[in-house]
């Protein structure tokens, strides 16, 4: 059966209530679509739930939109921790998971069994291969990366990932359904890291490269990114932002997928990942980070870095 068009698409399944999850869902609704939020956690499905009423008060708040606009688009939501109820009615799947390829290939073999013949299944993968997510399914014409920007809410940019199967009418669908929600959708083929993060994850690697080499302090290696590039936010900010973890991940499929060793990540960002020092999500990365506040303070052991990096300035 062919893909529904843009204008049959009502019904959209968002898998994994996590920061993208739920931005996901939320952007989806906030234009009109009905959305099932699904994750294995209520926990984490009302913490997501609570997490868009907060940011609709924001829009509210700066007058983006209207209080009646937030309980709609609120209503367009429903949670379900039934995987095979979530999808059961959906034309459109986006999973938006933890970036591990094997999750990912395990959650696609499922929903591909499950899923209507006229579901659209894709990805918000940062870097996963396409081509292979498609492979476990019976539709592997039906299977897109849609690759949105975190915050989803706010960003414009939807990357658009083609599998090596991914048919025209699907690739199409999915653009236009990008543009319905003033997204603006960027067509790219599937290679590792796509654009985005082939380009910014070398970047983010060596700025870490750069602290782990003692050539500037944390804070001095955001300065010149931000005054000096115009970056609206610095490499290492960014990548606590991201979530050290994550930019680990991508790292090793960039790596691994090019064979090249210039993608091999620093040896500093893999020691504080077997630290446990994601970033934001964990309070700490190359920042400290309080809940509520917005104030960024370097790491301790960052803080104490850059102050032996001053006393050498001063020797010399």
């Amino acid at each position: 059966m062919a893909a529904k068009s843009k204008k049959s698409m009502k019904n959209i399944t968002v898998i994994g209530a996590g920061t993208m999850g739920s931005g996901i869902a939320h952007v989806f609704a906030q234009y009109g679509f009905k959305v099932v939020l699904n994750d294995i956690s209520k926990t984490a499905l009302d913490k997501a739930l609570n997490s868009i009423s907060k940011n609709l008060d924001r829009m509210v708040e700066k007058s983006r939109i209207t209080a009646e606009a937030k309980e709609k688009t609120l209503q367009n939501i429903k949670i379900d921790t039934d995987l095979k109820e979530a999808v059961s009615q959906a034309d459109l799947v986006v999973e938006a998971a933890t970036e591990n390829e094997a999750l990912k290939l395990k959650i696609f073999t499922d929903i591909d069994q499950i899923c209507p013949p006229y579901t659209i299944l894709a990805s918000n993968t940062s870097s996963i291969s396409i081509t292979k997510i498609a492979s476990v399914t019976k539709r592997p014409e039906k299977v897109i990366g849609m690759h949105f920007m975190n915050p989803a809410p706010i960003m414009k940019l939807v990357e658009i990932i083609r599998g090596y199967n991914t048919s025209d009418i699907v690739c199409e669908t999915i653009m236009d359904l990008c543009k319905a929600m003033e997204k603006v959708p960027v067509e790219v083929n599937d290679f590792p890291g796509f654009i985005s993060n082939r380009v910014l994850m070398p970047l983010i690697n060596e700025s870490i490269c750069c602290l782990y080499e003692g050539v500037a302090g944390v804070e001095e290696i955001d300065t010149v990114m931000k005054l000096g590039m115009a970056h609206p936010m610095g490499p290492l900010q960014l990548a606590d932002f991201i979530g050290l973890d994550v930019v680990l991940a991508i790292l090793r499929v960039l790596e691994d997928g090019f064979g090249n060793p210039k993608y091999a990540p620093c040896p500093l960002l893999v020691k504080m990942v077997t630290a446990g020092k994601h970033g934001v999500k964990t309070g700490e990365g190359f920042y400290k980070y309080t809940p509520g506040s917005k104030e960024l303070v370097v790491a301790p052991k960052f803080s104490r870095f850059t102050e032996t990096l001053s006393n050498l300035s001063n020797l010399s």
